[in-house]
């Protein structure tokens, strides 16, 4: 799989990653374990990014659990999500003692108090516990605040929506995180999974062939990714089988602007 650099800094992250939200907040030794399984065939395949937080319920647990033995492999993004900076720096603590005293990548979630929490998160990086200080939003009402702690020059990396039905990122975002050199991890590239429930016909995905795509997730995926300026995708998966298909759109040759025009065509249609 293609690795990228994130932004400017010297973190090479793999084009496909992996979140959790849902598919790790269980419980239960056979839950676990299937979980554990996901996490390996990922990391067979060159997906190495692993995006958690403590609003996800048991998956920041649940992902250590699985990386027991392997979290040198691993590039572990996971956040603090607190109207608290006290309760803020329990979260984090808590989440620095699963990963073996090491995050690579810390965001603040929904930009709540990021105000109280990005000083306590540029000392952990001054420290050596964390690499890459970051922000999250999924709303697009909440872009013109984002766009404000970027120019901070205070984060090196964002998370934001896109998908080929959520283009809102591609009007200022984006062009500010390439201008500053910021790095950008994709959620929902799948729409939540709604987007890839009624693939085209195979007709019309014979075209993508050569791109190596099989599937209309996979060229979903490709499509984000054949914009240079993300780094990373993180669909979410509970299958090990999808784990495995999502890990294959991140191998090049990337879809041409005339190509990313088609696949946006089929999604209207569907």
């Amino acid at each position: 799989m293609e690795t990228r650099s994130l932004g400017h800094t010297d973190v090479q992250v793999p084009a496909v990653g992996m979140g959790t939200f849902q598919t790790f907040d269980v419980a239960g030794r056979r839950a676990e374990k299937h979980c554990r399984r996901i996490v390996e065939a990922a990391l067979s395949m060159g997906t190495t990014l692993f995006d958690s937080s403590p609003m996800y319920g048991e998956s920041e647990r649940v992902l250590a659990q699985a990386l027991q033995g392997k979290r040198q492999q691993a590039i572990i993004a996971t956040k603090v999500w607190s109207g608290s900076a006290a309760e803020g720096r329990r979260q984090i603590e808590q989440a620095l003692g699963w990963y073996e005293n090491r995050v690579d990548i810390y965001q603040i979630h929904n930009l709540v108090q990021w105000k109280e929490h990005l000083p306590f998160l540029e000392d952990l990086r001054e420290s050596g516990r964390i690499d890459i200080i970051g922000i999250t939003h999924y709303s697009s009402g909440a872009f013109r605040e984002m766009m404000q702690v970027m120019q901070t020059g205070r984060i090196q990396q964002i998370q934001v929506p896109y998908n080929v039905a959520d283009t809102e990122v591609e009007q200022e975002v984006l062009p500010l995180a390439a201008e500053m050199g910021i790095g950008v991890l994709v959620m929902r590239p799948l729409g939540q999974g709604v987007l890839a429930r009624r693939p085209p016909s195979v007709e019309k995905l014979e075209r993508l062939k050569p791109f190596g795509i099989r599937t209309w997730a996979q060229a979903l995926l490709k499509w984000i990714l054949s914009d240079l300026r993300i780094d990373c995708v993180i669909p979410a998966t509970g299958k090990t089988e999808r784990a495995i298909e999502n890990a294959a759109a991140g191998d090049p040759p990337w879809f041409d602007e005339e190509t990313r025009d088609y696949v946006k065509r089929i999604a209207i249609t569907l």
